[in-house]
């Protein structure tokens, strides 16, 4: 922690030098942030097929301090790894997740493309990803609510018990809803739970009224004021970004901010920023 001020110091004198003034609660929200996390937003995605096993594997050799997944739920109620609603934009299929049985969802491939070689590989069950992993990993998972309904939620956390994750405290839920994570926390009090606000919509009034742990915001809705009122009621910021070339520029942002953790799409560059402030 003294090196991390100490570093910040330096930081912010080189920046006062440029700049004439650096806002003081940026430079408190910095000095005072303990050491962010570091989360792999759909695995390392930046090297393989996103909200896949071995982009979680890639993301697990970094040592990254969470792997971030999406769940949905399919037609014959299993929990799948995927982001999208549908599966048009990461496979080679097409359809609604919930539209498709697990069996249909096993004939088709997520698709991508990294530099000239094309990667397939298929969508893994939540319970892959865990009976990959066990305990070894930290689990920041999101849920989604299922045709407008809270229905994934028990079946969650009883495989998140079954797999003691949530005993060995190993695992972060965080949802857009309020009626997802209400229904977490009505059957497993003990879960941290993340409240997500969608771009553009972020409610400081809101995020400070809620009784959850972690706020999460994407980048261009935050600014020091924002940690700083947050911190003062001893919640957590984690920081998501939905502009993938802006990334780097917005997480230097949010280093000087102090924010407490980054759902990154380029782990190694958020390693740089957060040793010794490299990403300068």
């Amino acid at each position: 922690m003294a090196k991390q001020i100490l570093l910040a110091a330096i930081v912010f004198g080189f920046i006062n030098s440029l700049t004439g003034g650096v806002d003081s609660e940026i430079i408190t929200a910095t000095l005072t942030a303990d050491k962010p996390k570091i989360i792999a937003h759909r695995g390392a995605n930046d090297r393989f097929n996103e909200s896949t096993i071995t982009a979680y594997k890639i993301a697990s050799e970094n040592g990254v301090d969470s792997l971030e997944m999406d769940l949905r739920m399919t037609k014959d109620g299993e929990l799948v790894v995927m982001h999208d609603q549908t599966i048009d934009r990461t496979t080679n299929g097409s359809g609604a997740v919930s539209d498709l049985t697990l069996n249909e969802l096993r004939t088709v491939e997520t698709v991508e493309v990294f530099g000239e070689e094309t990667l397939t590989e298929a969508v893994p069950t939540l319970e892959e990803v865990l009976q990959t992993f066990l305990d070894t990993e930290h689990y920041y998972i999101e849920t989604r609510l299922v045709n407008g309904q809270a229905v994934m939620e028990k079946d969650l956390l009883e495989l998140l018990n079954e797999y003691e994750l949530i005993e060995k405290k190993l695992v972060t839920l965080q949802s857009f809803s309020k009626v997802s994570l209400e229904k977490i926390k009505s059957i497993a009090p003990d879960v941290p739970l993340t409240y997500l606000f969608s771009k553009g919509k972020f409610n400081l009034e809101e995020a400070s009224e809620v009784t959850y742990s972690f706020i999460g915001i994407e980048a261009s809705d935050i600014t020091s004021h924002v940690v700083k009122v947050l911190h003062d009621q001893g919640k957590e910021v984690h920081v998501y970004f939905t502009d993938k070339e802006k990334q780097k520029h917005q997480q230097k942002d949010m280093y000087l901010y102090g924010v407490d953790g980054y759902f990154t799409d380029d782990i190694a560059f958020t390693k740089s920023l957060l040793k010794e402030g490299e990403g300068f």
